[in-house]
């Protein structure tokens, strides 16, 4: 399965679209509360005064908010939709299966690898204190430990440099492609105890020197090192992969260790989500019916409910009833997680500079990759340019632009996170942009000067306008 856009969203019922907006409006009031932890926004009964609304459709709406990791309703005296603290787990564990779907080839998610990770070691480098320091050396020590203890893992300190970094996108990002390398890992062909203690024990080595480094402050040791060690665990990834159809891994790993802290119906539904996609993912088929689902999985009626309502939100399956009915396999729609991640990093406080660090390593990798496939300009050139003259007559948002490139470089992993991205980007430019004709005019001035410069095969160019650009946009970030 190639990359390409995003599966556009499905039909809703009124009810649904109405129940949607109220979520948006909920969670755009906690954004604007500054993420008021603890406090309730409103009783039941209050809010469906505020909104108008029915029951049912309050209720969804909440459904929606829970969804996104942003507010729970509590019962009870005193009792109202409260303000928490959001957990991207959940939407992180969805992209990776999502991206698994696609297809997503060992080659694009070590480019991603590449652009990103190097510049959280970076930034580990200029700003670790001792307190990382610490957790640093602990991580070495216990990968230490672990060696020929299994298969080739080498997830933990690569996560930590992306927290230390100190940019929660970077952060987030990285968690993904973590969890998506191990994956790949996870289904590789066999290899014998000696070779994956051989493996384990040089990646081990390359972490040492990277640790070192960053602990030394020596910011361009440790992005060197990483760049180095990445192309280790490229070189290993496809040497060992299986060749098996897009979405059709072997060998689940075990159901959730990381179940820690997460709820029943999260739990359950991320053990559907996995078989499903180790079943080939057979969209239109029926994965089982509400009475077999319980039997397999050991849970009650409820908790399956639950988690089939979690399987809905992302678009994964759907309950069918009736004869015939049961757990409808659907193409995965990836919306959800984008948006609850960018809800997410908004709680982070994250800054237009830590957004826009990301997302200029991200596009000027996606110019470079149009740069190697002179036979993709031309296409490019069409949709890009369609892209321009939409926004000029008000048909779509500059941003449309950034999305489009992402796409036609063909790496669904770095099209995603700038999905990511620009939810987020947009909800944090100022108000009064499009309304601007001067600032959107210039906009698309600059988005013409990058594709002419793309047309002419001067991808030097084309990456320096790009970054011109999105430091003139960081100015907009409020």
């Amino acid at each position: 399965m190639t990359a390409g856009p995003v599966a556009a969203a499905k039909a809703d019922s009124p009810e649904e679209k109405r129940a949607a907006r109220i979520a948006r409006s909920l969670e755009d009031e906690i954004i604007d509360r500054g993420w008021p932890v603890g406090e309730v926004l409103g009783s039941e009964t209050e809010l469906r005064e505020r909104f108008g609304v029915s029951r049912a459709v309050l209720r969804e709406a909440v459904r929606l908010v829970e969804h996104h990791q942003v507010g729970r309703m509590r019962r009870g005296p005193n009792g109202g939709l409260v303000v928490v603290a959001p957990d991207a787990g959940p939407a992180t564990r969805a992209l990776v299966i999502y991206l698994e779907y696609l297809g997503t080839s060992v080659e694009d998610l070590l480019a991603a690898r590449l652009l990103l990770e190097p510049l959280a070691a970076r930034l580990a480098a200029e700003a670790v204190t001792e307190e990382g320091i610490d957790a640093l050396r602990a991580g070495l020590t216990d990968e230490e430990a672990g060696l020929g203890a299994g298969p080739v893992r080498d997830d933990a300190l690569h996560t930590l440099l992306g927290k230390l970094s100190g940019n929660p996108v970077l952060g987030l990002f990285t968690d993904v492609l973590i969890r998506l390398t191990y994956r790949y890992a996870r289904t590789s062909r066999r290899t014998s105890p000696d070779s994956v203690l051989a493996a384990t024990t040089d990646a081990h080595s390359w972490h040492r020197g990277i640790i070192e480094a960053v602990i030394a402050g020596d910011a361009s040791a440790a992005e060197t090192r990483l760049i180095e060690h990445l192309g280790s665990v490229e070189e290993w990834l496809l040497t060992h992969r299986v060749r098996t159809p897009p979405g059709r891994r072997s060998g689940r790993p075990p159901a959730p260790a990381e179940a820690h802290g997460q709820k029943l119906a999260e739990v359950i539904a991320e053990r559907i989500q996995l078989d499903i996609a180790d079943d080939g993912w057979k969209v239109g088929s029926v994965f089982g019916s509400e009475t077999d689902l319980v039997e397999r999985y050991g849970v009650s009626r409820a908790a399956l409910r639950e988690a089939v309502r979690l399987l809905e939100h992302h678009s994964v399956a759907r309950m069918r009833r009736g004869p015939g009915g049961g757990l409808l396999v659907e193409a995965p729609d990836p919306t959800a997680s984008i948006r609850t991640m960018a809800l997410y990093l908004d709680h982070q406080s994250l800054t237009g500079q830590d957004l826009r660090l990301v997302r200029e390593a991200i596009e000027l990798g996606c110019l470079g990759n149009l740069a190697k496939a002179p036979d993709l300009v031309p296409a490019a050139a069409g949709l890009l340019g369609a892209a321009i003259d939409r926004a000029a007559d008000g048909g779509e948002s500059g941003d449309v632009f950034h999305a489009k490139l992402a796409e036609l470089a063909g790496n669904p992993v770095l099209a995603l996170f700038l999905q990511i991205i620009t939810e987020l980007w947009t909800r944090h430019s100022r108000a009064e942009r499009p309304a601007d004709a001067a600032t959107g005019d210039e906009v698309r001035r600059v988005h013409q000067a990058i594709l002419d410069a793309v047309l002419a095969g001067d991808a030097a160019l084309a990456q320096h306008r790009m970054r011109r650009h999105l430091q003139a946009l960081t100015a907009w970030w409020q």
